[in-house]
Parts: structure tokens; sequence; C-alpha cells
């Protein structure tokens, strides 16, 4: 039996747990599309209070005692039929409002560095941080996950 390509999928938001537009509805639907083919992937989140009510079974998978400003640690689990990686860090992404600004419609003024955590999270995989998945690819989703390919190019990890 051939090995599966294990993939990280990197994104900040995902159907049908948090969803702003049509990134979320790719994110949710691209595990299940490509598990037929042998992929293997799993979703890298943020925190946000709706994805740490939603999963279930979740275990902490690695801690991150000051990132970025406070206590983070990735969460492993499954919401609605997803498995999932979450990157659970309250003093980033438990808020009032939307999952990118206020209740206003306000960009959050930390967004760059609410989502260059999320991709410095992504790394630690790569990196074998998580010795349960480490992926063979990783899938960074609109600018949100920008960041991945520059954290691997300049860890070392990637070519």
């Amino acid at each position: 039996m051939a090995k599966s390509l294990k993939v990280l999928s990197v994104a900040s938001e995902i159907y049908p747990l948090v969803k702003t537009g049509g990134l979320a509805d790719v994110v949710g639907a691209l595990p299940g599309a490509l598990k037929p083919h042998g992929v293997d992937m799993r979703c890298l989140v943020p925190g946000y209070p709706k994805v740490i009510a939603a999963l279930k079974d979740q275990e902490t998978v690695l801690e991150l005692p000051a990132m970025f400003g406070g206590a983070t640690r990735i969460l492993a689990g499954t919401a609605s039929g997803l498995n999932l990686f979450v990157l659970d860090a309250p003093h980033l992404y438990v808020r009032d409002g939307g999952i990118y600004g206020d209740s206003t419609g306000k960009d959050w003024a930390d967004n760059w560095l609410r989502y260059g955590a999320l991709c410095q999270a992504a790394a630690q995989f790569a990196e074998g941080r998580i010795p349960g998945f480490v992926p063979d690819l990783v899938h960074a989703h609109d600018w949100q996950a920008g960041l991945v390919p520059a954290y691997l190019k300049y860890s070392g990890t990637s070519n």
C-alpha cells in the first residue's frame, strides 16, 4: 500500500465552524475531497471561541508558553467531521466582534500579529515539533497564512 501524503492546511477560517467568505468553504471541503486520493489533510486554524467550543476529543500536542504575548497551546481534535489542529491563544483570538475586526467592522490593529502567530505555529509542524503529524506539504491559504513559507525558508526547514 502506498504511503499517504500528509498535508497541513493553514487557514484563518473553516466551514462550518467559522466563515466570512469562500475561503472557509474551500478549507472545509478539501480534506474530504482529497482523502480518496491518499491525502491525509489536517487543518490548523485559530482558536476562536466558536472553534474551541466545537472541538471534540481535544488534546494538547504542544505548549508554547510565551508566543506573541501570551501562553499558547496547539490542540488536536475533531469538529464537524474535520481533523483539526487549533492554535489556542486567547490573548489573540478571544474578542468581541468578528474574526478580522471589531463589531463596527474596523480591522483589529494587531491582525498582522494574530496571523503571524498562526504562521509560526504552522512552521512548528514542518520542523517536526509535533511528532504525531509531520506534514510532507504545508498548504498556506490566503494572506493570513502568507508568512508560513517565509518561516519555513528562514528556519532552514524547506529548500
